[in-house]
């Protein structure tokens, strides 16, 4: 018959092979636990970054979730307004300075379509900015 010696000495303590065997154990558990984590969250998605000067008449390409980032040069982020013809598809975001952080307008998609943005300027003088936007799954 085979003999089974206990994990434990006779001081209840846990020999030097049995933390061992029970660390990796935990570190293992851990291990799969963190991929498991990784493996379920969304990929994220870069945004598409265009200078606000580019866009008109223009086709941006975007996925859903993914953000067009618009850069608006020496003009201030907030003096821009967008018009989405289709907001079931994407929406605009106005720009912000916010904390002393400068936030550009965007927009975001949202849903699978074809829809077209018109960029105006509060500051005036400033010919709209029309473009299309396609969003894909």
């Amino acid at each position: 018959m085979l003999a089974v010696q206990p994990l434990c000495c006779h001081h209840g303590g846990m020999t030097t092979l049995a933390r061992r065997t029970t660390l990796a154990l935990v570190l293992s558990v851990a291990g799969l636990a963190a991929l498991a984590g990784c493996a379920s969250a969304d990929p994220v998605v870069a945004p598409v970054v265009r200078d606000v000067g580019e866009l008109q008449g223009e086709t941006v390409e975007l996925q859903v979730g993914q953000v067009l980032d618009i850069d608006t040069g020496d003009l201030a982020v907030d003096s821009y307004r967008g018009l989405v013809e289709d907001p079931a598809v994407a929406s605009f975001t106005p720009g912000r300075e916010t904390g002393g952080t400068i936030y550009n307008p965007g927009v975001e998609g949202i849903a699978e379509g074809t829809t077209t943005v018109v960029l105006s300027n509060d500051d005036g003088g400033i010919e709209d900015v029309t473009f299309t936007v396609e969003v894909s799954d």
